[in-house]
């Protein structure tokens, strides 16, 4: 090659990569601002001295879970269905998680509690390397029985030591933080711990949405898309023409019970549950869909029956619930199931009695959330007698969609993965964000490696034409150049420059 058209070649592909580097390095930089934070959980407990001391023989009390958290081993509460935004640039995080847990104890004649605190919707915020965790508490102080109730109060310092919020990808997972009780967060605690306090370290996992691409509008997760102008109903009947009273679809949500579930899966029961014909895990519930029915929002009435099925086994444990019914009337209700036990079922045992008198209608949804609920003599003989009639299970929740344009509520969102499982040997120095991954979660790498590469290339290239160019240039007049050029000579021994050598340099 002559060393004009070398000359003009290296030209083309240096302007092919200054396009590349206009092209590539402003999307980068789009794709890395204002990402969405949607889905996740946080598990943290709180204080587990205080759990024991509430549920030790001085308070002789226990803790209840709410809005669909749960408990997720050892002394751990789980948190879930984040939301909120991080900035990849800046490290800047924020995430608010749904659930709640009610401690009581110290129990009185009159059935109150002197102890009576409440720690609800956890939110997480990071910024320049400082970290806040805020909560929703409701208290009665341990002195006065004054009963206050705050929104977000900054509740605990997070020790962040060690850790890079910057270039996450997605999920982002932090484990193991350190947890320091505030000032205004030991005023929260009704004074039960002073401020300095260390706390129960936390773990989280945050599920990071990509912004979208220029032109596009964001569509919130779960949006769901234009539906025909005549959607079968539940039971197959075109919109319009359905029976008086029936609906269009119906779930209810139970955990069963919560230490039971724990028993199954404890080192007694070494057991699991399974879930079959539509029924879904929720973390601290289940939840069986597909309802058919009626309802009449005067009279207050419901009869539903619901498809799905959970399946207890373990060491010496075979118990199986189906066929699940609601029926409710005159501000109660009874919650049913086909009970299978050693291979025997007996149908439509009722399981538990549940307070309805909340069941409510807005627009085209009616709903009852977490009716507290008690075990029946039937139920009690459904679990072996492990409790007596009348023990408390955990609440009922009823959701039912009256028209085609309801949607029921959704289902606790625990994200993509479980963080990081804590322990003795975590550290905060371990907890820094994921490497980002283009392809799975929409962040950058891809990029970048895909850029890096192209530069290699292109660079490879021209210098390739560059070496080859000083291997064929003609010898020079002098005669003391004759011995640069020859075959001999160290340059034309040295490798060509090219893709592969490059990252050597």
């Amino acid at each position: 090659m002559s060393a004009r058209p070398a000359r003009a070649f290296a030209v083309a592909l240096l302007a092919t990569l200054a396009a590349l580097l206009t092209a590539l390095v402003p999307a980068t930089a789009a794709h890395a601002a204002g990402r969405t934070v949607q889905g996740g959980r946080l598990d943290w407990g709180i204080k587990s001295s205080f759990q024991s001391y509430v549920t030790g023989p001085v308070a002789k009390g226990g803790f209840k879970l709410k809005n669909g958290a749960a408990t997720a081993g050892g002394s751990l509460f789980r948190f879930h269905s984040a939301t909120g935004s991080y900035d990849p640039d800046s490290g800047a995080f924020e995430a608010s998680f749904s659930g709640g847990v009610q401690f009581q104890g110290h129990q009185k004649p009159d059935g109150a509690y002197e102890l009576d605190l409440s720690v609800s919707r956890p939110t997480v915020r990071i910024n320049g390397g400082a970290g806040t965790l805020y909560v929703d508490v409701s208290s009665k102080a341990k002195d006065t029985g004054v009963v206050s109730t705050r929104s977000q109060v900054p509740f605990a310092a997070l020790g962040l030591g060690g850790v890079n919020m910057k270039g996450g990808g997605s999920p982002i997972a932090l484990n193991n933080i350190p947890v320091t009780l505030t000032g205004e967060g030991a005023q929260a605690f009704a004074g039960y711990y002073t401020a300095g306090t260390q706390l129960d370290p936390l773990s989280l996992s945050a599920d990071v949405k990509a912004a979208p691409e220029a032109g596009q509008s964001p569509q919130p997760a779960g949006t769901p898309s234009a539906q025909p102008s005549a959607q079968p109903s539940a039971g197959g009947t075109p919109q319009g023409t359905r029976a008086p009273g029936a609906f269009v679809d119906a779930a209810v949500d139970w955990g069963v019970r919560r230490t039971f579930r724990e028993y199954v899966t404890g080192s007694i029961g070494q057991g699991k549950w399974t879930l079959a014909d539509g029924a879904q895990d929720g973390g601290a519930l289940f939840r069986f869909g597909r309802g058919k029915g009626s309802y009449d929002g005067g009279k207050g009435t419901l009869d539903a029956a619901f498809a799905g099925s959970v399946h207890f086994t373990g060491a010496h444990l075979d118990l199986k619930l189906g066929a699940l019914t609601a029926k409710v009337q005159d501000g109660k209700g009874v919650l049913t199931a086909d009970v299978t036990t050693a291979g025997e079922t007996k149908s439509a045992v009722p399981l538990v009695e549940f307070d309805a008198k909340g069941l409510k209608t807005e627009g085209g949804l009616a709903t009852l959330t977490e009716a507290p609920a008690t075990l029946t003599e039937g139920g009690s003989q459904a679990f072996n007698s492990m409790y007596k009639a009348g023990t408390e299970m955990d609440p009922v929740s009823l959701a039912v969609a009256l028209d085609d344009g309801a949607r029921l509520p959704a289902l606790p969102d625990l994200g993509s993965t479980a963080p990081p499982a804590p322990g003795p040997s975590a550290s905060p120095s371990a907890a820094a964000p994921q490497p980002a991954r283009k392809a799975a979660d929409g962040s950058d790498t891809g990029t970048y490696v895909a850029l890096g590469a192209a530069v290699l290339v292109l660079a490879g290239g021209v210098a390739f034409l560059v070496a080859r160019k000083r291997r064929t240039a003609p010898p020079a007049a002098s005669a003391a150049s004759s011995s640069e050029s020859s075959p001999s000579s160290p340059v034309s021994s040295e490798p060509e420059a090219g893709p592969t050598d490059a990252p050597r340099s």
